[in-house]
């Protein structure tokens, strides 16, 4: 055999870190943290193994917890005292996610982001105002352009708070744009929109909206909440955020979506972010507890797989564990 082309000559220990396409560093994660104004102590999550919900008087030192480990950016989301129809207490001067916003960017040095969106807020649990006939007979489920002013009305609460960074969730047609407006309006005009702008209807969430108490009362959110068969769309979702002004473009989830992470980053110039949520979280968890799987090594491995497909930002819940890793071996 003569082998011109031999590319196990690059795999060798001193040249294979000097030859890698991609690195995955501690700087790239944002870690959620979940704020419950229900409660004075932490209660964890059963779904999701080795995370809470914690009180607001504890937003500060479950923050500096997340700091200590290298990653620099946290994603509020919050539990309220209490629920309505419309969610009104997501847009509350004194809500949760408006005082643990105040606390954390007035005692440290993350960055804050905040979820903005209404189904951890209202009592049916769905992202927006109901349809009359909802529960029956829906053909939209939630009214789209009602929703509108209550997220600008979110989003505005939270940048008057501190946030330095807003992200709508609710994959509503005109959110951004909305949001964007609401916010100019009250001089935020440097406060970034982070869309969730392609956000699919995925099996995958359920362990969050145990972290959230944000499961639907009835019926699904297919209506809003994009078809896991489509990819096409996608871009489309994708091209009317960034005209209404989105700074960072979101996918959610992750890994059964790279083929979408990676169709955004070759189409635009703006930042990619990814959510490795919390199903794709707790499956590994449950293949790790059961000796199947190595944890660290497969979690490594989905997130470096997310960074490769072209994300500049990924939202997970192994931030903490792996950027502990990460910087320390820096």
């Amino acid at each position: 055999m003569n082998l011109t082309q031999r590319p196990r000559r690059l795999r060798t220990d001193g040249v294979r870190p000097l030859v890698r396409e991609t690195e995955l560093t501690a700087s790239d994660l944002i870690a959620p943290v979940f704020v419950d104004a229900t409660t004075d102590e932490r209660v964890p999550i059963e779904t999701m193994p080795g995370h809470e919900r914690v009180p607001v008087g504890e937003a500060v030192e479950r923050v500096e917890e997340v700091l200590e480990t290298g990653v620099e950016a946290v994603m509020l989301f919050g539990v309220p005292e209490s629920k309505d129809e419309r969610g009104s207490r997501a847009w509350a001067e004194d809500g949760v996610v408006q005082e643990a916003t105040r606390r954390i960017t007035s005692e440290t040095d993350a960055y804050v982001i905040t979820d903005v969106c209404l189904c951890e807020y209202t009592d049916h649990g769905h992202c927006g105002v109901l349809e009359d006939d909802a529960a029956e007979n829906p053909r939209l489920t939630v009214r789209n352009d009602e929703t509108l002013d209550l997220l600008g009305k979110i989003a505005a609460s939270h940048a008057a708070a501190g946030a330095d960074m807003v992200a709508p969730s609710g994959m509503i047609d005109g959110m951004v744009g909305a949001i964007r407006e609401a916010l100019d309006a009250q001089g935020d005009t440097d406060v970034p929109v982070m869309s969730y702008a392609a956000k699919y209807e995925s099996a995958f969430y359920g362990p969050f909206r145990d972290a959230a108490d944000g499961a639907p009362a009835f019926g699904d959110r297919r209506h809003y909440q994009m078809d896991p068969a489509n990819a096409r769309e996608a871009s489309r979702e994708v091209d009317l955020d960034v005209e209404q002004g989105a700074d960072v473009l979101m996918v959610k989830p992750a890994l059964p979506y790279l083929d979408i992470v990676k169709e955004i980053r070759e189409s635009y110039d703006h930042p990619v972010a990814a959510y490795n949520v919390s199903g794709e979280y707790a499956m590994l968890h449950a293949a790790a507890e059961k000796g199947w799987l190595d944890l660290e090594a497969v979690a490594y491995e989905s997130l470096l797989s997310i960074k490769r497909a072209g994300a500049d930002l990924i939202l997970t819940y192994f931030a903490e564990d792996l950027a502990d890793e990460l910087y320390s071996n820096n």
